[in-house]
């Protein structure tokens, strides 16, 4: 995306947002949305994705361009007066895991989208502020891979130790809105951005020809939903994990949370068996269930520094991936210990390689009479390989059907 004079001008007021919030840490902040204008509303439509799917209205993002300065301001207008009434989210299915269960998104329409990221650039650089350091999901500069780095450079400088690898049962379908409303008035006080939150947490969902409407939950695929769950999150379990159960533990422990996925590597068993003890009632005044199933308690000591059987390390997933302890192949250098040999490693999760397996397999059968050259493109993007010529001659031709032969084979 290209720098404009607007998204200079957005920055320099969400710089005056940080500040603000630093400076009134623990104050509920009045006046917010006076930062919200059309150059504002630009930015957040510079922001948001144009190519994504199309909410109940229909409307694509090059038909909203048409008229897009008219758009914007009618948006503010409406935004500001309240006079703006936040569409339906349009509900579709995807697979799950293993594919035996669905994920249901929700998907707004174009100008929602344009307007939640309008909100969400506001509230998310107040509460930037607040979040902590082991929160790493939907926030700038963080990213998936730097969360499972921080978990390998913390089982290495810990030798390991207990992980509590926590699954929070349908937890975006499960927010309450009583709670979260609560948590927010916290720190926003603005009027304008808790009513156009209120209004997208009532605005309901439709379904094939179905209009429903819930008291609770946030929909996956909204702009907005993902900074309202790292806020309900933050209050329900960063925080109460900082304040009361940090101070009250023999061992040391560190936390790692992406979104609604999160362990916890505890150096004392005893802390971590209490830790899995007290987190159900934690939840459980908000709302949230865990998955019992799929919440354990893993061993995950160091192999060199294991004692007995009992406690010979295991392995847990995290964000797709399953950890392990594991042998480095390069040599020990001079002067080191034998046991410098030993890392946490990670290899992708089966049950994901399975389901990216079984989709790369079906999109090979649909698309098997397609044009080489197509397949040969599509099949490295989808297998994030190295980018070759369009242009083939006949044994580039030959090798476009060797590479799609490959790739299908490995498929199935």
């Amino acid at each position: 995306m290209t720098e404009t004079q607007s998204s200079q001008d957005v920055s320099t007021k969400l710089e005056r947002i940080a500040k603000l919030a630093r400076e009134k840490r623990g104050v509920s902040l009045q006046t917010l949305a006076h930062h919200i204008d059309v150059n504002w509303l630009r930015e957040a439509y510079r922001r948001t994705r144009k190519d994504g799917a199309r909410g109940v209205d229909g409307q694509s993002a090059k038909a909203y361009a048409e008229h897009l300065e008219a758009n914007l301001q009618s948006l503010l207008d409406r935004a500001k007066s309240g006079r703006y009434r936040a569409p339906p989210v349009r509900r579709v299915h995807i697979p799950k895991g293993d594919g035996t269960e669905t994920r249901p998104i929700g998907i707004p329409t174009f100008e929602d989208k344009v307007l939640q990221r309008a909100v969400a650039m506001v509230i998310g650089e107040v509460y930037e502020q607040e979040f902590h350091d082991f929160s790493y999901g939907f926030r700038p500069g963080r990213s998936p891979h730097r969360a499972l780095g921080a978990v390998q450079d913390a089982a290495w400088r810990m030798k390991g130790g207990w992980i509590v690898e926590v699954d929070i049962r349908k937890f975006f379908d499960t927010v309450e809105h009583s709670h979260l409303r609560e948590i927010l008035r916290r720190r926003i006080g603005d009027g304008v951005l808790l009513r156009l939150i209120g209004k997208w947490l009532n605005a309901g969902v439709v379904e094939g020809l179905e209009l429903s409407y819930s008291d609770e939950g946030t929909p996956q695929g909204g702009v907005v939903s993902p900074l309202l769950a790292n806020i309900y999150l933050h209050d329900v379990l960063d925080e109460w994990f900082v304040r009361d159960i940090l101070p009250a533990l023999a061992g040391h422990a560190e936390m790692f949370r992406f979104a609604d996925d999160f362990v916890v590597l505890f150096a004392s068993k005893r802390d971590a068996e209490r830790f899995l003890a007290v987190l159900p009632k934690r939840f459980g005044k908000y709302g949230l269930t865990l998955h019992p199933d799929k919440t354990r308690m893993v061993p995950f000591r160091r192999p060199d520094c294991v004692d007995n059987d009992d406690d010979r390390p295991g392995t847990f997933n995290f964000l797709g991936f399953t950890h392990y302890w594991g042998l480095s192949r390069k040599p020990v250098a001079k002067g080191y210990p034998p046991s410098k040999r030993w890392f946490a490693m990670r290899r992708t999760a089966k049950d994901r390689l399975r389901r990216t397996l079984r989709r790369l397999s079906e999109w090979c059968r649909w698309h098997r009479h397609d044009p080489l050259e197509t397949q040969h493109r599509m099949l490295v993007k989808k297998l994030d390989l190295p980018r070759s010529s369009t242009r083939q001659n006949a044994s580039g031709e030959g090798r476009l059907r060797a590479d799609r032969s490959n790739a299908c084979r490995g498929a199935r």
